[in-house]
């Protein structure tokens, strides 16, 4: 189930407010500016299925972002518990960061966790299947995907040359929750 924990910046430990029926965590997300959807695939998504047809079943809506926020290129990434690279490539998504555009996420199976920071508060997301959310530009924030990471995700970008962090320097990544594996890393 999707979840949303808000926090003070200055406490990791007791969060604020706990949101997990999607309406809430939506209107939570878009009040600091942050896109947070469910979309449906058009047609079956088999385990296996090429990068093509995974962005065919959720076509319409891609079009639709992309002509409302300019998008240029989208592709599609996975991450099993096995990946041999798996504990290095958490590691760079780790710690606080920032991008020059905006980072847009579907989860089409799996889950992955965005904590983000704006305005004094700690706004840690979980996203699971069917789930996209969309954190402009600038946001100081961090991703998790857990010791044991499942995912495939489709990733907008305005610049074709994708994903480009911006680290801040700061430490407040490691004074929060991080992500417990999900329960779909275990099926993967």
């Amino acid at each position: 189930m999707s979840r949303l924990r808000i926090y003070d910046e200055d406490n990791g430990i007791a969060p604020r407010s706990t949101h997990a029926e999607h309406a809430d965590i939506a209107r939570e997300l878009a009040a600091v500016g942050v896109r947070f959807e469910q979309w449906e695939a058009s047609k079956p998504v088999v385990p296996g299925a090429s990068q093509d047809e995974v962005i065919a079943a959720y076509r319409g809506d891609i079009d639709r972002l992309m002509r409302e926020e300019g998008y240029q290129a989208v592709d599609v990434i996975s991450l099993k518990p096995d990946h041999p690279e798996r504990a290095t490539l958490r590691r760079k998504f780790l710690s606080e960061h920032t991008h020059s555009e905006d980072e847009v996420r579907f989860f089409v199976a799996g889950a992955g966790q965005f904590t983000l920071h704006i305005a004094g508060k700690v706004y840690e997301v979980l996203c699971e299947s069917g789930d996209l959310i969309g954190v402009p530009d600038r946001t100081r924030h961090w991703f998790d995907m857990s010791e044991s990471p499942y995912f495939i995700a489709i990733r907008l970008f305005t610049n074709k040359e994708g994903w480009v962090a911006e680290f801040t320097g700061e430490d407040i990544a490691e004074r929060f929750p991080r992500m417990s594996p999900h329960r779909s890393a275990q099926a993967a």
